[in-house]
């Protein structure tokens, strides 16, 4: 697990992304970013290429062979990016496929460290379950899809009961049911599994990591009951003075972050759990890691690529669906006290750095906003 403080002396630059914070200290040269204008086409590309740069300086530089991180994930990535864009903006095409490349190099340079995993086999037995248990297989399409929840993993699942025939289309109103009709590379034998992760076509999805951890608390600790029961009432018993008697319904943000603070990242919840830990990209080498922000696009191109009837669409919204908002998101960061932040964050720093997501900016200055 990384400790509670990123402490690697790196030095705090702030760069702009939709008014983001970047806690990395890679050395840019603006004037021949300026130069470049044309190829990186607005401040979104900037940013996350610091912040990949970032960590980037930091693994060549060994900086990180003395963490303690949490199981590796990085994105393995075997082919570049291949985009399909019809009617798409050709500025917002060229910059996401940078962001690609970005995210592509520097899983490549993350696992490509010695000390870590480069097959599911080394890796510890619970860190091996986990994984084995979060990877779906479609024999008929050929392909293995890592399911992280709360990026969408519901709608996925219906897409793979249509396509092995449990489902009659993606929009029967029905409530999901995520473990019958669905196989998981852990109900294979050993040899099975090897076989597909060596031939099948692999792909995840990935979010931003505050974002998913919200939707989550959102989703969890205001609507189902189970987990107000199972998790609220021991959180508020834990970190609220004088609880009184709960139902556990009433959860703040903070609460559960401080929870989140405590917990050991192999017991976590899989709706919490880093991204890392649930699809151990460097122990897994993906095909394709889509993005929740381009979700439908990025769908249609793994549906494509996996060679699904046409009339297979990745399904809309349900109505009910709650989305978390940028304002939202701020709102919730900004209430909550800026050290429980700075804490929290090396828990997920890989899926921050890895999938290319800026730190999330909570200065007085743009809280005030």
């Amino acid at each position: 697990m990384l400790p509670r403080r990123l402490d690697t002396g790196m030095a705090r630059s702030k760069i702009a992304r939709s008014g983001s914070l970047v806690n990395l200290r890679p050395s840019v040269n603006t004037v021949s970013l300026r130069r470049h204008s044309a190829v990186l086409p607005s401040v979104l590309t900037f940013a996350v290429i610091v912040a990949s740069g970032g960590l980037l300086l930091m693994i060549e530089k060994g900086m990180l062979n003395h963490m303690e991180t949490p199981s590796p994930r990085g994105i393995g990535v075997k082919s570049d990016f291949i985009r399909n864009a019809r009617n798409q903006d050709p500025i917002v095409e060229t910059e996401y496929q940078i962001v690609q490349e970005i995210r592509n190099r520097t899983i490549r340079t993350m696992c490509g460290q010695k000390n870590m995993p480069h097959s599911i086999w080394s890796l510890p037995p619970i860190q091996r379950r986990t994984v084995l248990q979060h990877i779906l297989v479609s024999d008929k399409h050929k392909f293995l899809y890592c399911y992280v929840p709360k990026v969408a993993c519901s709608n996925w699942k219906r897409v793979m009961k249509v396509l092995n025939g449990a489902l009659e289309n993606v929009d029967v109103k029905i409530k999901m049911d995520h473990k019958n009709d669905l196989v998981f590379l852990a109900d294979l034998k050993p040899e099975e599994i090897k076989y597909r992760l060596k031939t099948y076509f692999k792909f995840m999805f990935v979010r931003d990591p505050m974002e998913r951890l919200l939707s989550a608390y959102r989703n969890k600790f205001g609507e189902i009951e189970a987990y107000q029961k199972r998790y609220g009432v021991e959180i508020i018993k834990r970190y609220r003075k004088n609880p009184g008697k709960t139902n556990g319904d009433d959860v703040t943000f903070a609460e559960f972050l401080h929870y989140l603070l405590d917990e050991d990242v192999e017991k976590m919840n899989e709706h919490w759990m880093p991204i890392y830990n649930l699809c151990q990209p460097c122990a897994v080498t993906y095909d394709f890691i889509g993005s929740y922000e381009r979700l439908h696009q990025d769908a249609q191109h793994v549906l494509q690529q996996i060679g699904a009837p046409a009339h297979i669409q990745f399904p809309e919204r349900q109505t009910w669906y709650k989305p978390v908002t940028t304002q939202t998101l701020h709102y919730y960061l900004c209430n909550t006290p800026q050290k429980l932040l700075r804490d929290l964050l090396p828990k997920y720093i890989l899926d921050f750095s890895l999938y290319t997501y800026t730190l999330p900016n909570t200065t007085s200055e743009f809280c005030r906003h």
